[in-house]
């Protein structure tokens, strides 16, 4: 079809999709904060792949959330180096992707991009050390950031979900909110989906268009 042809969603949609380097997008957060829809309607507004990274825990890791035992790291690590050879084969194939993924810890955002090598991304003076990751696989972090009661209102409301509202606060006290030299940017999540995937999505276009 010619590109008069086209409406403009098509249009929107092929050029952000004919990104000069491949987008990969994890939408960040506690639980409660809203990664899934917010990960969801941007990736169906912009005709890429969706993952839900809860979708990747082990049964064990389930077991336990839904008993209000908080995750430790070795419960986190296989999972979230299975969510990295997602993204790497998404890379791989030429599709933009976006995951909805808590990704925490400094530690855990580096695991999604490096794999196995990210377990030791702190220096010698416990600073994040940046990984020799090609650019064209840097992982934007979009952070949903918000106060704690209004998540724990939003979590009291959830249905059918394995994470009680009880295990926010673990989450909140692991939570090391990205800073440079991540690559990343914190939306609030106060403001409606709409507004929110509006914001992310014109980042996205001036950052890689």
């Amino acid at each position: 079809k010619s590109w008069e042809r086209r409406s403009g969603v098509q249009k929107r949609t092929l050029l952000l999709a004919g990104f000069r380097v491949m987008a990969l997008l994890v939408i960040m957060g506690v639980s409660g904060s809203g990664k899934s829809t917010v990960g969801s309607h941007l990736a169906n507004k912009l005709g890429w792949k969706f993952y839900e990274g809860d979708d990747y825990h082990p049964e064990e890791n389930r077991k336990k959330m839904a008993e209000g035992i908080p995750l430790n790291d070795q419960d986190r690590i296989p999972w979230l180096c299975h969510l990295h050879d997602i993204l790497m084969r998404e890379h791989a194939s030429g599709q933009n992707t976006v995951l909805a993924c808590s990704a925490l810890k400094r530690m855990y955002r580096c695991i999604l991009e490096n794999g196995e090598a990210g377990i030791n991304c702190q220096n010698a003076s416990g600073q994040p050390e940046e990984q020799e990751e090609p650019a064209s696989r840097k992982i934007l972090f979009v952070h949903l950031d918000g106060p704690m009661d209004l998540i724990a209102q939003r979590l009291a409301k959830r249905r059918g979900h394995f994470m009680p509202p009880e295990l926010l606060q673990s989450q909140f006290d692991a939570l090391e909110a990205p800073a440079a030299p991540e690559n990343f940017i914190t939306v609030s999540l106060e403001k409606p989906v709409s507004e929110i995937v509006s914001i992310i999505e014109e980042y996205v276009k001036n950052r890689y268009e």
